[in-house]
């Protein structure tokens, strides 16, 4: 199995519905995504699928996001906007994107701070 991971950043803010503390007041950070994507074999280049292909991809999906109170901006207007969350959508609109016969997208890793990450990947 070949494996290849990508790193994007974007910055947003956010509230924690109702979990109280901290959390719950307005805040923002500089979150990290990190997509990992796997395939049994390589491509006519030799490539699980080419770099720019994964950034762009994610581009699409974060742009809504980046600047943004999260709160504001579906579907974290009507789903919590926290790191577990946010990986999932981002899997999922790669998915959409990206995902063919030979390539899956095995886990999307989102950094909310440099100590603390969420993942999600759909195998386990």
């Amino acid at each position: 199995m070949y494996r290849i991971s990508k790193t994007v950043g974007f910055s947003a803010a956010h509230q924690v519905r109702e979990c109280g503390g901290a959390c719950e007041r307005l805040h923002g950070h500089n979150w990290k995504v990190i997509a990992h994507l796997a395939a049994a074999k390589l491509d006519e280049l030799g490539m699980v699928i080419d770099f720019k292909e994964i950034k762009r991809a994610l581009t699409e999906i974060l742009e809504p996001l980046e600047h943004n109170l999260l709160n504001e901006v579906a579907p974290f207007d009507r789903q919590n906007p926290t790191s577990e969350n946010l990986a999932r959508y981002v899997h999922d609109g790669l998915a959409e994107r990206l995902e063919n016969e030979r390539v899956r997208i095995s886990r999307v890793d989102v950094w909310e701070t440099e100590a603390s990450c969420a993942s999600y990947s759909p195998e386990e």
